[in-house]
């Protein structure tokens, strides 16, 4: 009755079976170990932005530029407070408000964005503390520069003038004349009164969409090894019962019969 497991036919579909399977729980463990891996980034970079709030600050410069081994260190930089900028949109401990950046000129004469604090509500200049005057050394946790549309950065454009809705040299280009550094900071203690702004994992290192993704993919790998399992014994079944029928002679057309079977006889 399973004569016909030998027909070229059939050994065409045994063989494609034989390498679709491995493949697709190929394709399906490492869809999981990058979910896996995202996971562990972000376990890394959670536990490092806590150990690093008691360590001792380092020079910017030791820290650049800025990868998921610097994120989230504590650096300390001098120079002269600038430009003053906000970043509307921000939320922080269930209340949406924005973020106060000012730009500190390092002796070099690079700019570094320096995020003094967060103050709830709409964003306005004469709500922002105006920045200490003269030479300043600053210390804080190292960022890199942000995304809009990820990490909780917004991606609104047509901002008024004074405002940027990320922190990033892409955005800022524009609105400040020095050269600027890959990197901001965010102080350790708010300025004037403001709330600190935490430390956040870089990029690729959260359980954001991306990781949510592979994990979703792992499931589809591994549902369609299980489609071709399921479709090679259905398959299976209807030849067989095709062909026990034509042994009983239950099938008269020739046409119907599958390979392999034989002739069925006359009833």
């Amino acid at each position: 009755m399973y004569r016909f497991l030998l027909t070229p036919r059939w050994w065409g579909i045994n063989v494609f079976v034989l390498l679709a399977i491995p493949f697709c729980v190929f394709m399906g463990s490492w869809q999981l170990s990058r979910f896996e891996g995202r996971v562990q980034d972000h376990r890394t970079a959670t536990e490092q932005a806590a150990d690093s709030r008691h360590e001792k600050a380092v020079p910017l410069a030791r820290m650049l530029p800025v990868d998921k081994a610097t994120s989230g260190r504590r650096v300390e930089v001098s120079g002269e407070y600038g430009r003053q900028l906000l970043s509307p949109g921000r939320e922080l401990d269930g209340k949406t408000g924005f973020y106060v950046v000012t730009l500190l000129r390092t002796p070099n004469g690079e700019s570094l964005p320096v995020v003094r604090g967060w103050l709830p509500g709409t964003a306005d200049p004469a709500k922002a503390p105006a920045p200490p005057a003269g030479k300043v050394t600053v210390t804080g946790a190292l960022q890199a520069p942000e995304s809009p549309g990820s990490n909780g950065v917004p991606a609104t454009g047509g901002l008024p003038s004074g405002q940027t809705n990320a922190i990033t040299p892409a955005s800022l280009v524009n609105l400040v004349p020095d050269k600027l550094y890959a990197a901001w900071v965010t102080l350790d203690r708010g300025d004037a009164g403001m709330k600190a702004v935490p430390a956040i994992a870089p990029v690729g290192t959260g359980l954001d969409l991306k990781a949510f993704q592979n994990l979703g993919y792992t499931g589809e790998w591994f549902v369609f090894a299980g489609f071709v399992v399921f479709m090679w014994f259905r398959l299976l079944r209807r030849e067989a019962e095709a062909a026990r029928d034509a042994e009983l002679g239950l099938v008269t057309d020739g046409a119907d019969t599958p390979e392999g079977a034989g002739t069925p006889t006359a009833v």
